[in-house]
C-alpha cells in the first residue's frame, strides 16, 4: 500500500495535532487559536488582522478540502485524524473578537466552536453528506459561522 503524501498528512492532520490520542479536534482547534494569537501579537490594526485570518481560511479551507480527500482514501470516510477542518472553524469564529487584546473573545470563540462543531444543531449535520473534503470541511465552516454569528450579537449588546 502506497503511503499517503506528507503534505496532505500534514495538512489534514492539523500540522499532527490530529494524531493526539485524547480530543484530536479540540486540539486542532487550540492550535488554530494558538497561530491566531502568535500572528496577532504582530498586527497592530484589528482590520489587517481580519484580512490576515480570512486569508487563511481562504487558503486552508483549499487546502482542507484537497488534503481531506486525499486522507479519506487512506483513513477512511471523516477520519478523527483530520482536523483542518477545526482549525478552519475556529478561524472563521475568531473573525468576531473585537480586538486581539480581549483574550475572553478569543477563548469564548474557541469554546462557542467547538460547541456547534459538537452538538451540531440547525443543518450542520446536513453538511456532513456532502461528498469527501467538501462534506469534512462543510460542517465545520458552518459551525464557525454559527459561532462567529453568536460572538457577533454577544459584542453587539454587550460592549
Amino acid at each position: 500500500m502506497k503511503r499517503m503524501p506528507f503534505f496532505h498528512k500534514l495538512v489534514a492532520s492539523g500540522f499532527g495535532t490530529g494524531y493526539s490520542p485524547v480530543a484530536p479536534g479540540t486540539c486542532g482547534a487550540v492550535l488554530a487559536l494558538l497561530i491566531w494569537w502568535g500572528y496577532a501579537i504582530f498586527i497592530d490594526q484589528q482590520d489587517f488582522l481580519r484580512l490576515v485570518t480570512m486569508g487563511l481560511v481562504f487558503l486552508f479551507t483549499i487546502l482542507g478540502v484537497w488534503s481531506s480527500n486525499v486522507a479519506e482514501r487512506y483513513w477512511g470516510k471523516d477520519p478523527s485524524r483530520v482536523v483542518v477542518d477545526e482549525m478552519v472553524g475556529t478561524w472563521i469564529t475568531l473573525l468576531a473578537v473585537p480586538d486581539k487584546t480581549h483574550w475572553g473573545y478569543a477563548i469564548s470563540a474557541l469554546i462557542l466552536f467547538r460547541f456547534f462543531d459538537i452538538i451540531k444543531p440547525l443543518g450542520i449535520r446536513k453538511m456532513e453528506k456532502l461528498p469527501a473534503g467538501y462534506g469534512i470541511m462543510g460542517d465545520d465552516i458552518l459551525a464557525g459561522i454559527y459561532g462567529f454569528i453568536v460572538l457577533s450579537i454577544y459584542k453587539f449588546w454587550f460592549t
